[in-house]
């Protein structure tokens, strides 16, 4: 299959914005016409004549958490204290911005024989939401599993939606893991602690060749992949993107 050549710069109007966990909030924009991508990518967007601005920029890289089925293009973040998220953050509806993209090669494998598994840690989720939505609305052969890590579910983004598309999809499997749940002020019946390799193990018994897929926090995804290897997986099936200052 032929990678997507780089689509040039345009421009996108903001369409919503929902909160979809604590202190994140999912922005959907225009998609614009015969804009493509693959599931997994990211965009790069630019804020055009912003009201203030800091020494971080104008500009950010953003996974895109739709599938490109989707109508719009989501992005989705965690909404700390900088220029750039409190601009986004107060952007009218039908404001401009300007997206470049996509890029990125954090895509699923074509060998469908083979496992897929998807550890993601908070934000971490969005290029596998991508994938997912896409894997269940294509109904695509692959075996895949969702290590899905947060604090308390108040944090996990997309949390219910990601449990309601096991329903859609029986090759598809979430397990949702928490890691602070005395903070937390909701019930929890599933994973506690941090993603661990018994609990990997646990669940993927008879996986077949799996291919690991990494994203979240740089320490995360650093840790889980020392795991991953001293499992005795090689860096061949290990691919990974790490969110920063998200």
């Amino acid at each position: 299959m032929s990678t997507l050549a780089p689509s040039p710069v345009t421009l996108s109007r903001l369409v919503s914005r929902q909160e979809v966990a604590e202190q994140t909030t999912a922005f959907r924009f225009e998609k614009p016409q015969n804009w493509e991508f693959k599931a997994g990518q990211a965009l790069d967007m630019t804020l055009l004549d912003p009201p203030e601005t800091d020494a971080e920029g104008n500009i950010r890289t953003f996974s895109i958490a739709s599938a490109p089925h989707e109508d719009t293009l989501m992005v989705a973040t965690r909404m700390r204290d900088t220029a750039f998220k409190r601009v986004l953050k107060t952007m009218p509806l039908g404001a401009t911005v300007k997206i470049e993209g996509p890029s990125g090669d954090l895509t699923l494998h074509n060998n469908v024989k083979r496992t897929a598994v998807l550890l993601a840690g908070g934000i971490g989720i969005t290029p596998f939401r991508s994938m997912v939505f896409r894997a269940a609305k294509e109904q695509l052969p692959h075996r895949i599993f969702l290590f899905y890590s947060n604090r308390r579910p108040e944090d996990a983004a997309f949390l219910d939606e990601l449990e309601a598309l096991e329903a859609e999809n029986r090759n598809y499997k979430l397990i949702a893991t928490m890691t602070e749940m005395a903070k937390s002020h909701r019930s929890w019946q599933g994973e506690a602690g941090q993603i661990y390799q018994a609990m990997l193990s646990r669940y993927l018994g008879d996986a077949r060749s799996p291919v690991y897929y990494i994203a979240g926090p740089p320490e995360m995804v650093k840790g889980l992949h020392t795991m991953i290897n001293a499992g005795g997986v090689d860096d061949d099936d290990i691919r990974t993107e790490e969110f920063a200052g998200y």
